[in-house]
């Protein structure tokens, strides 16, 4: 494959496929709930399936920096979708906890996740996703092996 520019890397291509979803998914998203973001609601679904999380591992699981994080999860808690409290033992700490509001949300985006992802994917058997999946994790090793 001859390469001219950076923009005809498979690398690149990737980036695009992701950016295309996350499009997707925010047009879905806000047909259900206008005022939740994609990294929003991702950061609620994360805080819901593991409740005792601090926001250090919320950030982990869903590829944000520490600010991006204090930032998503502020505006959940100012939008009603998270209560924040201080820790029972650890006065540094601030302890996580959905609303009503935030599991109604979380209800209610069940059918779009798996909308979102249908459509990303249709038309890929099991087979070639296997592969495609395999191949990722051989570039996330590549990428992760320590200089």
């Amino acid at each position: 494959m001859i390469v001219d520019t950076p923009t005809q890397t498979v690398l690149y291509s990737l980036e695009q496929a992701i950016k295309a979803y996350r499009k997707l998914c925010q047009r879905n998203i806000s047909q259900v709930m206008a005022d939740l973001t994609v990294d929003q609601g991702l950061a609620l679904m994360v805080l819901n399936q593991h409740p005792t999380l601090n926001q250090h591992e919320i950030a982990e699981l869903v590829f944000k920096d520490k600010a991006s994080i204090t930032r998503i999860i502020e505006l959940l808690v100012q939008k009603g979708f998270v209560d924040r409290a201080m820790h029972a033992t650890d006065r540094r700490k601030f302890e996580l906890r959905i609303t009503a509001k935030g599991r109604d949300t979380i209800a209610q985006l069940g059918g779009t996740i798996q909308l979102n992802q249908q459509t990303a994917l249709a038309g890929l058997p099991d087979e070639e996703l296997a592969r495609f999946y395999a191949t990722l994790q051989k570039i996330i090793a590549n990428c992760s092996v320590p200089v």
